[in-house]
């Protein structure tokens, strides 16, 4: 089967911010008395926005009200960092666009839609990745499979012919439960959790190392159909 379409990981694929979520998430934390680790972080990877809001509070020990004040503060502190600038992967824009030209392409994150756009317009992707997914459109985030079927299916292609990129060891189960083709690029400032290698079907040192014509297609599991109540 050839390569039907590629859809990239945002976070720690195409833009450094993976640093960015800690450090927010820390001082956020800091402001209040309390403390945020990289174990913390890691936690939360790969967790949609309402995902990830709530383990921070339980986390932190937080009631659960404060779910909504934690989500809208990290989200806004998070979105107002692109303001300043973008910290791209190098050669990750350059890369995205040389597949596009080729393949579809789509964007499947884990991050708060408004943090996508925010993202797209500081590297100027915006008019070249057709179809944007985020986790809060879906019913579960990674490392379930529901926003890479709901990327496949804004696609109007077969999950089997579609080759993941990721970073995490949650997005690539969340690839493979899809039915993809899993590519672990291993993120430098925040990298993956142990194991990650052994489940990608295909590591690479850097994404401009990427060609999917060179890829094996090597989808694990027949993936399901993406159910009405996908997307929201």
């Amino acid at each position: 089967m050839p390569v039907a379409a590629v859809i990239f990981d945002l976070d720690g694929v195409i833009v450094d911010s993976e640093i960015w979520w800690h450090e927010e998430r820390a001082a956020w934390a800091a402001a209040h008395g309390l403390r945020w680790t990289e174990a913390d972080t890691r936690a939360v990877m790969g967790a949609n926005s309402a995902g990830w809001a709530r383990i921070m509070r339980e986390r932190l020990g937080l009631a659960e009200a404060a779910e909504a004040t934690i989500l809208e503060a990290i989200v806004g502190r998070v979105t107002n960092r692109y303001a300043t600038g973008v910290p791209v992967i190098d050669g990750a824009v350059g890369t995205v666009r040389r597949i596009a030209a080729r393949w579809p392409v789509a964007i499947a994150s884990s991050a708060h839609r408004r943090v996508i756009d925010a993202a797209l317009a500081a590297t100027g992707l915006r008019d070249t990745v057709p179809v944007v997914v985020s986790s809060d459109e879906v019913d579960h985030g990674k490392p379930a499979p529901d926003v890479y079927l709901e990327a496949a299916r804004r696609l109007r292609v077969n999950p089997a012919g579609c080759v993941v990129i990721e970073d995490s060891i949650n997005g690539l189960r969340a690839g493979l439960a899809a039915g993809m083709t899993a590519v672990l690029v291993p993120n430098v400032s925040v990298p993956p959790a142990p194991g990650a290698e052994a489940i990608a079907h295909h590591v690479l040192a850097r994404l401009s190392d990427l060609d999917p014509a060179a890829l094996s297609l090597r989808p694990d599991v027949t993936a399901p159909a993406p159910s009405a109540s996908s997307s929201r």
